[in-house]
């Protein structure tokens, strides 16, 4: 009847770009607590929805459906909606700078170009891969994951404990900017399976409440 699949193997990844779209809209209205979280529920939403495909017998068609919505979606959450976030923090924390302002629009864009970048690379990368390595699990990445900004980003504001105003503002919009370059830098990064994982859910339920306990 419509066009698309909606089984319980996407659902997690749609799920995804619902978070990140309620959280650019945290971010617009300044409520950037709200707005972490729902980054940091996108993160959660990727980290799983690889698992729980599995346990499904899917198809070419619903594996090759997965592998490209995965990725569409990974642009709106870890390539938009974190340049979104910084940027109302520019605002919000700028003192009314329009430099600063007009600095973390320009290194925004930046930095959803290169998570594009990185995807479309990514996804050529892989599926050479496969056709050499079959379904055999990859061990490691070239350059930083998208993922890894929905733990960065809240991370970095947490330096809400020791500064504030238009240093903190910089900080966040530097930080984007080191992130965006990590994208397309190639250097070998690991990748973790499992039970590897706990430690870093551990981490992003720590950062969160770190981010909810700064003033």
């Amino acid at each position: 009847m419509f066009v698309g699949i909606y089984n319980y193997t996407v659902i997690i990844t749609y799920l995804s770009l619902v978070s990140a779209g309620l959280g650019m809209f945290f971010a617009s209205r300044g409520q950037f607590k709200a707005a972490l979280f729902c980054l940091l529920l996108s993160g959660l939403c990727d980290m799983i929805d690889g698992p729980v495909a599995r346990t499904r017998k899917r198809n070419d068609t619903e594996k090759k459906f997965g592998i490209q919505i995965d990725s569409l979606c990974d642009c709106i959450s870890f390539g938009i909606q974190p340049a979104v976030l910084v940027y109302f923090i520019a605002c919000g924390y700028g003192e009314g700078s329009e430099a600063l302002q007009i600095i973390a629009l320009c290194v925004g864009l930046a930095f959803a170009l290169c998570a594009v970048i990185r995807l479309a690379y990514f996804n050529v990368t892989e599926e050479e891969r496969q056709e050499k390595e079959g379904a055999k699990k990859r061990t490691g990445y070239q350059g930083l994951p998208v993922t890894n900004s929905a733990l960065i980003i809240p991370a970095l504001y947490n330096a809400r404990y020791f500064t504030d105003g238009k240093v903190f503002a910089i900080i966040m919009t530097v930080g984007l900017g080191i992130i965006a370059f990590l994208y397309v830098f190639n250097f070998k990064m690991f990748k973790l399976h499992g039970k590897k994982l706990i430690p870093v859910g551990i981490i992003g339920v720590l950062i969160l409440v770190g981010c909810f306990l700064t003033p």
